[in-house]
């Protein structure tokens, strides 16, 4: 399995909804939080110091995160969550606590009349970089932090400048080998108007996480990335866009939740998907 970092606001930079078709009201948000927190063991010792915590944050996670995104369209607000599933390792490093991130799958549940699939090729190309976490003890409680480390997907370059939105760059490369540029999504609005865009990203994600006595870490995810709209098999779907994050971080949580060394791949990471995450959100 390649120890990388982070999936997935993909599919939640989707050009959807740019045009309405006599659908039905949007949906609103579900309400804030999420999910809560677990109550922790009242006989539970938290670490004593940073390297005791440390020793008990390192190790391997199933990796469950959901960003909120909303846009504007004719039809009103477009709020869309895109949920992504994979793994999370924490290994200790010269004294320094590392994080490594792979992605398996995403799914996107938009309020509006539409599905948007990203494939599991495209989700499993994103390659984050590791990324030395800070650990640090807030209110009695050990806390992660986890910077950005912009990471390029259907575009090659220098992932710490800005992403470039020319649609004719160079270096736009075809990153899940579906033989068209960037990496593809697929839409279907309103049940009958089906369309590809092809994309480019420049993922800039960081986490922010509190260690339970169960051992799970969980917080949320933090998006600034940048999106290049760089075709789409109808002209209508063709147009800039880059929906921001919803700024009510409960609704975009993390839980990394511990697992044995006998799930290793991304079909038994979704095999045991019930047994390990709460269910995915609804509008």
């Amino acid at each position: 399995m390649r120890s990388h970092f982070r999936l997935l606001a993909l599919a939640a930079a989707i050009t959807v909804g740019l045009f309405t078709v006599g659908c039905s009201s949007p949906k609103p948000w579900p309400e804030s939080p999420l999910y809560e927190a677990p109550i922790n063991d009242p006989n539970w010792t938290p670490p004593a110091n940073k390297q005791e915590a440390m020793e008990a944050l390192a190790g391997r996670y199933a990796h469950y995160d959901v960003v909120a995104y909303e846009g504007e369209t004719p039809n009103g607000p477009l709020s869309t969550f895109v949920i992504s599933y994979g793994f999370t390792e924490l290994v200790i490093e010269n004294g320094e606590l590392v994080e490594n991130d792979c992605f398996c799958h995403a799914e996107h549940k938009a309020n509006q009349n539409m599905t948007t699939t990203f494939p599991d090729e495209a989700t499993q190309a994103i390659l984050p970089r590791s990324s030395v976490v800070e650990v640090y003890k807030e209110d009695g409680e050990w806390k992660l932090h986890r910077p950005a480390t912009p990471t390029l997907i259907g575009i090659g370059g220098d992932p710490d400048l800005p992403l470039s939105m020319d649609p004719n760059d160079p270096l736009i490369e075809d990153s899940d080998g579906d033989g068209k540029p960037g990496v593809t999504v697929f839409l279907n609005l309103f049940g009958f108007i089906e369309g590809e865009i092809y994309i480019a990203r420049r993922e800039i994600f960081q986490n922010d996480v509190t260690l339970y006595s169960d051992g799970s870490l969980r917080g949320t995810v933090t998006d600034d990335s940048e999106q290049l709209v760089i075709g789409a098999s109808i002209g209508i779907l063709n147009a800039p866009n880059n929906p921001d994050q919803w700024p009510d971080l409960g609704l975009s949580p993390l839980l990394l939740i511990p697992i044995a060394d006998d799930i290793d791949t991304c079909e038994e990471l979704m095999a045991n998907r019930d047994n390990l995450f709460p269910e995915e959100p609804e509008f």
